[in-house]
């Protein structure tokens, strides 16, 4: 893509570096952190922040849709989310109705799949 930079041939990158190649202050990626739930750097012997090459390019995603394109931190995310790239939010679960049809559904496949064997054995 034009205009994004090239990243170094690496797996791990820290924290400054990252803030140079994404063109943000560090404290924008820590902010960004807890807004994005798809960027979750690991922390290194010494407490550093190490973040993957896919965390680094999607904060490059992430940078360009709040910059360029003027999107909010929700509508970022919610991009992300239909790219695949963000996870749903932990509350997006199915409603306590529809847990309650899948688990009766299951119960009536399982007594299915026991009365077939049932009756497989008797064969």
């Amino acid at each position: 893509m034009a205009g994004r930079p090239q990243l170094p041939a690496k797996l791990y990158y820290r924290i400054g570096e990252v803030a140079g190649i994404v063109g943000v202050e560090p404290h924008v990626l820590r902010y960004w952190e807890t807004e994005f739930r798809s960027v979750r750097p690991q922390k290194s012997a010494k407490g550093q922040r190490v973040y993957s090459r896919r965390d680094v390019e999607t904060l490059l995603k992430v940078k360009e849709l709040l910059y360029a394109h003027r999107f909010t931190i929700a509508g970022a995310r919610r991009k992300l989310r239909e790219g695949g790239i963000e996870p749903p939010p932990p509350d997006a679960g199915a409603s306590s109705e529809e847990v309650q049809r899948m688990r009766a559904a299951l119960v009536e496949i399982r007594s299915e799949v026991l009365a077939l064997m049932d009756e497989l054995d008797r064969v």
